[in-house]
Order: C-alpha cells, then sequence, then structure tokens
C-alpha cells in the first residue's frame, strides 16, 4: 500500500515535467525559434513579412491565389502577377530576395543569377526538401532524392534517355502525333475549318506519348494508371492551397484518405506491369525499347555488377516510384509547352508563317526524323522563348539543413530557399524593357548568349541535377508542332480567355479554343 502511493507520488511530477517539457517544444517550435530565425534574416538586410503563429502567410497566399484566379487577365505576357502572385507581391515589397513563411518555418526567395547558380551547383548544401506525406502520394523519385539515393538512380535511369534511345522511340512520338492530327482532319467542316479546343487534345497525346514510350505493349494499362494520376494530382492542388497551419500536412483529410486509396492502386498495376516485364527478361526475350525496359535492365547490369545490395540497386518500390515520375515529368511539362505554343503562334501569325517554312523546307509532307529536328533553328528558337515566358513550373524549392554561406548571406538551419524560375523569366533587369514582349529572336545565338552567361533561363533547372527527361521533352514538342505545321494554319477563337494558373503545372484554366485550318491534303 505504501509503495503504490510512493510511486502515484513519484508519478505526478514526472507527468508535470514530461506536460512541460511537450509544452516548451511546441513554444519553441512555433514561436522560439521561428522568431529567432526571422531576427538573423533582418540582421543580414534581408526583409519579409512579419510571422504570423501557426499559419505563416499560408492564408495570405491561399487568398492572393483566389483572387488572381477569380478574373482572366488581357493577353499579355505579364502572367507573374496572376500566376504567381504572392511572389510577385513580395518582390514588390519586400526587394529581390525577400523572406516568407510556409507554417513555421521562413523560406527566402533567391532572385540573384549568381546565388542561384550556387544553389544549383552546390547539391549537397543545398539538396531537396523532404517530401511531405501527401507530395509522397502524388510523386516522389529520382526529382525528390539527394545524396547517394540520388546518384543511384540518376546513374540507372540514364541509359532510358540517351540519345540512341530517344532516335528509338521517335515513331511512338509520331504514331500517337499522327493520330491526334488525323483526328482533328476529320472534325474540320467542308470549308476546311473548325472551333477546337486544343488542351485537352494535347493533355491526351502527351499521355498517350509516356504510355507509349514508358510501357510499350502495356501501354493501355499505363493510361489507367495516368488516369488515375491526374486525379491524384487535382487532390494533391485542391490541398496545395488550402491555407494550412504547421503539420496539416499529415492530418488525416478526406482528399489525403483519397489520395491514399488511389496511390494503392496505382501501386497494385504499376506492380503488375513490372512484374509481367521482369518475367519476359527472366525467360530470355529481350527487353522492349521502352523506358520500364531500359530501366529495368540498367538495373539487372547494376545487381550483376554489385550483388543485390540495396545500396547500391533499386527495389521494385523504388521502379514504381520512376514510373510516377514518367508520367509528372513527361506528360504534364510537354503538354503545357505544347499548349502555349500553340496560343502563342496564333498570336504571332508571322511567327507561324516563319516555323512552317522552316519545317516544310526540311521534312517537305514527309514523317519528320531525328536529324531534321534537331536543326529546326526557328522552332526551337520559338519552343525557348515559349519556355522564357511560360515555364511549366514556376518555382523550385531547397533545403538548408545546417548554416550554409551563399554568396554575402549565412543561410541558418531550418530556413529554405525558393528558386522563382517564373519571376526570373521575366525580370527586366535581365532580360530588358521587352521581357514580357514574345521575341524568340532572342535566342537566335542559343541559350548562353541570350542569357550573357548567367542562370536566367532554367525551366527545365541547372547544374547536376537539370532535368534528365528535357531532351525528351524538347524532341516530342518539336515532332508535335512540325506535324502539326506541315497540316494546319490556326488562330485564336474568339472565345478563347487567357487565363494561366499554377496547377500542378502552368495550364490555361479556361482551355485553348482555336479556329483550325486545313492547310494541305492529309497524305503526311
Amino acid at each position: 500500500m505504501e509503495a503504490s502511493k510512493t510511486t502515484r507520488a513519484v508519478g505526478v511530477p514526472v507527468a508535470i515535467l514530461v506536460l512541460i517539457w511537450a509544452a516548451w517544444k511546441v513554444v519553441n517550435w512555433l514561436w522560439l525559434r521561428p522568431k529567432k530565425l526571422e531576427r538573423l534574416l533582418r540582421q543580414q538586410g534581408l526583409q519579409g513579412t512579419p510571422y504570423t503563429l501557426v499559419t505563416g502567410d499560408s492564408t495570405r497566399m491561399f487568398s492572393m491565389h483566389m483572387q488572381a484566379k477569380s478574373k482572366p487577365m488581357n493577353l499579355s505576357h505579364d502572367i507573374i502577377p496572376r500566376a504567381s502572385s504572392f511572389f510577385n507581391h513580395l518582390v514588390n515589397q519586400y526587394g529581390k530576395n525577400p523572406f516568407m513563411w510556409m507554417g513555421a518555418s521562413p523560406r527566402i526567395l533567391i532572385t540573384d543569377p549568381v546565388l542561384i547558380k550556387d544553389v544549383m551547383n552546390k547539391i549537397y548544401d543545398f539538396p531537396k526538401p523532404d517530401a511531405n506525406p501527401v507530395l509522397k502520394l502524388l510523386v516522389t523519385g529520382l526529382v525528390n532524392y539527394n545524396g547517394d539515393q540520388w546518384a543511384k538512380h540518376r546513374r540507372i535511369i540514364n541509359p532510358a534517355f540517351n540519345v540512341e534511345k530517344l532516335k528509338i522511340m521517335l515513331p511512338l512520338f509520331y504514331g500517337s502525333i499522327n493520330d491526334m492530327a488525323c483526328k482533328w482532319g476529320k472534325m474540320l467542316s467542308s470549308n476546311g475549318s473548325c472551333d477546337i479546343d486544343v488542351w485537352p487534345f494535347l493533355q491526351n497525346v502527351t499521355c498517350d506519348v509516356i504510355s507509349r514510350t514508358a510501357f510499350g505493349s502495356s501501354y493501355e494499362e499505363g493510361k489507367r494508371i495516368f488516369a488515375l494520376l491526374k486525379e491524384q494530382a487535382e487532390h494533391f492542388v485542391k490541398l496545395s492551397f488550402k491555407p494550412c497551419i504547421s503539420g496539416y500536412w499529415f492530418l488525416p483529410t478526406s482528399d489525403k484518405n483519397k489520395m491514399t486509396r488511389i496511390d494503392r492502386d496505382i501501386r497494385a498495376s504499376l506492380k503488375g506491369i513490372i512484374n509481367k516485364k521482369e518475367k519476359t527478361m527472366e525467360a530470355g526475350e529481350a527487353p522492349k525499347d521502352d523506358l520500364l525496359g531500359i530501366l529495368l535492365e540498367s538495373n539487372h547490369k547494376e545487381i550483376e555488377q554489385h550483388g543485390k545490395s540495396k545500396d547500391d540497386v533499386m527495389t521494385i518500390e523504388d521502379v514504381i516510384e520512376e514510373c510516377k515520375l514518367f508520367y509528372l515529368a513527361g506528360q504534364e511539362t510537354t503538354s503545357v509547352l505544347l499548349v502555349w505554343t500553340i496560343v502563342l503562334l496564333c498570336k504571332y501569325p508571322e511567327w507561324q508563317k516563319r516555323a512552317r517554312e522552316e519545317v516544310l523546307q526540311v521534312f517537305d509532307n514527309q514523317q519528320p526524323h531525328f536529324d531534321g529536328l534537331n536543326h529546326l533553328k526557328i522552332v526551337t528558337m520559338i519552343l525557348y522563348e515559349v519556355l522564357r515566358l511560360y515555364p511549366p513550373v514556376l518555382a523550385l524549392q531547397r533545403a538548408v539543413h545546417r548554416d550554409t554561406k551563399l554568396g554575402h548571406l549565412t543561410i541558418p538551419k531550418g530556413v529554405s530557399v525558393t528558386l522563382p524560375i517564373g519571376l526570373i523569366h521575366h525580370d527586366s533587369e535581365l532580360w530588358g524593357d521587352d521581357t514580357n514582349e514574345f521575341k524568340p529572336e532572342r535566342f537566335s545565338g542559343g541559350v548562353l548568349k541570350a542569357t550573357k552567361g548567367q542562370v536566367s533561363f532554367f525551366p527545365f533547372g541547372w547544374g547536376p541535377r537539370i532535368c534528365i527527361g528535357q531532351n525528351f521533352a524538347m524532341l516530342e514538342a518539336k515532332m508535335a508542332i512540325s506535324v502539326i505545321l506541315q497540316r494546319f494554319w490556326f488562330e485564336l477563337s474568339p472565345t478563347y480567355t487567357h487565363a494561366p494558373i499554377q496547377d500542378v503545372t502552368l495550364k490555361p484554366q479556361y482551355g485553348a479554343p482555336i479556329v483550325l485550318h486545313k492547310l494541305r491534303p492529309m497524305s503526311v
């Protein structure tokens, strides 16, 4: 009895100490640490929003995003106030390198090309931030890995994107794009024209391309998986633009629960495709020249060299994540590049004419080929200028896990940095007073000359972590634009509404209706 009373007597102060410790941790997380970091940033001359307890800037970001989204804009390329409204506000109010708050964590916008180059080159000092639980349900893979894991995956995946493999995939590009062009041709009225929203067609054709190139004979199953991933992305965007408190991503919300169920379905389907592919390879059948087959073959070579050590090869879960990434990187990026290219070629018919003349000079009405696509100078200039004005991704994020020097700044541990691609691409100090004008001739001497050697154009990233699939995306875009220009001329529909909006990528909020006109008989 006495022992029991003693135990209870000891237990009460221990419980109180635990509660005090837990309370201190919460206060430190939500107030003391953020205020300390804010003080360290301001001492270095950086300006930014004052810290707001728990929510940070998420409520303001959400409000500005919804306000910008509520009304379209005139047909200009000064898209940043609408598509990246909060970043635009920060720079206008606080200067070139302002800071903001994501919950209780500060984030600095880096807009100086010299500092951007440092961040992009020093991949171990500025790694990718840890993916939150919701982002992990959408996609991880190579784009989110760091250190040895990133190096391993990059090495194994590289063979899938070399020039020889891309040449082999080119007929698959053409097959999907040709099918789309034939559908458009059948939609033309007796006078040889029709009004068509090209946006869903471009989403479908890039989905078909990545399905065929990723999964070969299993591409129909791949398309079903990609439909699920599209639904997954919609839930992710819905969650991303809600005002939230620190730790919100960990809560079991209805949207997160739906994402969990979709993720299980995607994984089961991908596992079936991968197992089927591996069985055909084990049976001695040569792997197809699709991305999955090349990836598995490369992984098997690593196993032969290093054994089945987890540190040196990919697990089936790793392969599943890379397959999911093929979709987001391969489909999303190319579809938005194509839709903005068509919109701009409608707005600037003289450039449409010049691009068509080049395409017809190189290919006439024949199927575009690899060497010809790589020699399309005018088309390439146009695509680069579209990527400058309408980059698919408007910002990149990097973490800081220890106090790190960046130019004249010392970035404290726990602060993250944002590289605002959209802001940099539209910066008049870097691109001139005509920064918001469509002038493909900027790139007549190539990217290096256009940027004067600065890191001021990086739609696919830059440095060691530059997008592994950029050549794939550019080749597919050139093929699509070439086929379309061979067969049609086009202008904006009277119903077109200009409204670029940041979703997972920079998309046309109200689609892209154009008037399509027959150029020549459908004999390509």
